[in-house]
């Protein structure tokens, strides 16, 4: 009895701290310490819940900056951009590959047109395709790749953005 005792004090101390850092987590921070979402290296998308972190593509001398959900596991790659019906300007979704590898990718049940940006070993776009929103046949890679990017579509061609400009993240 003696160790039962003592083992539900030892909970219920844990208890205490744990409901005590609870209640300082929520008090407010001083506005110094306070750092916007747009600047912090990694955060949450509102929709997704997956990490949200900066990307750059360098095409020539111009840097374009973007923030993109991480689609990590095979679930999350699965269901990309499905039922989205809005991305920002500067958003988008990288899918990473485990072994890099020729890729495809269809459009089923998006309703967004996107650009598929099909990335090489080297971190430099091999292709931009076309993403028709609900199509089903899919788009492919014109290599091996080792991440997909998707962005808003004609964002690519807006910033002049294609094959051999290097995708960093």
């Amino acid at each position: 009895m003696g160790r039962r005792s003592t083992g539900f004090r030892r909970s219920l101390g844990l208890a205490a701290a744990a409901a005590a850092l609870t209640l300082a987590a929520c008090s407010p921070q001083p506005a110094a310490q306070a750092t916007p979402a747009s600047e912090s290296a990694a955060s949450v998308h509102p929709v997704s819940g997956l990490a949200v972190i900066p990307l750059t593509v360098t095409s020539g001398s111009a840097v374009h900056r973007f923030r993109v959900e991480v689609a990590a596991s095979n679930a999350e790659q699965s269901k990309g951009m499905m039922f989205r019906t809005e991305m920002g300007p500067d958003e988008g979704m990288i899918f990473p590959s485990d072994v890099p590898s020729a890729r495809s990718f269809w459009m089923k049940n998006t309703p967004l047109p996107l650009d598929i940006i099909f990335i090489g070993t080297d971190g430099r776009i091999l292709n931009v395709e076309y993403g028709e929103p609900y199509k089903l046949e899919p788009v492919s890679s014109a290599g091996i790749t080792a991440n997909v990017l998707e962005l808003n579509a004609g964002r690519a061609a807006a910033l002049g953005i294609g094959p051999g400009d290097l995708v960093e993240w």
